[in-house]
């Protein structure tokens, strides 16, 4: 069975950093495709970064690039996803996702909640002064 879970949520001041977790188990991390996507209140979910973990090609949505950075670690099963300069627009629920034949890339965007059949319950992230 895919599980996926998230955590390191939580609340943080304007410029602050965070460092959110998917755990995973039920997959082998070199042949999936893992995405973190956001959902704000009232708004659309949005893809907000990939890693396709076996080679480290990965994909950036335009408005946290230079600021988040997603990473691997295969031994643990983990995902990573690196939030530095957090602004009060990036507050939302962050999910991340899975799927088994998706490749990431810089140049495969905007990211498409569809295609990732696996997904986490999320961790809230508030950013407020």
């Amino acid at each position: 069975e895919v599980q996926l879970a998230e955590s390191g949520g939580g609340l943080v001041q304007p410029g602050g950093t965070l460092k959110l977790s998917c755990q995973t188990s039920g997959l082998i991390l070199d042949y999936v495709a893992i995405s973190w996507f956001r959902q704000a209140p009232g708004k659309e979910r949005e893809g907000v970064s990939c890693i396709s973990v076996g080679d480290g090609s990965t994909y950036y949505e335009e408005s946290v690039k230079g600021r988040f950075t997603i990473s691997g670690d295969n031994a643990k099963n983990t995902v990573y996803l690196q939030m530095n300069g957090l602004k009060p627009e990036d507050t939302a629920v962050y999910y991340c996702a899975a799927d088994e034949s998706y490749y990431c890339s810089s140049g495969h965007g905007p990211l498409d909640p569809q295609i990732f059949g696996y997904w986490g319950r999320g961790t809230q992230v508030t950013v407020s002064p």
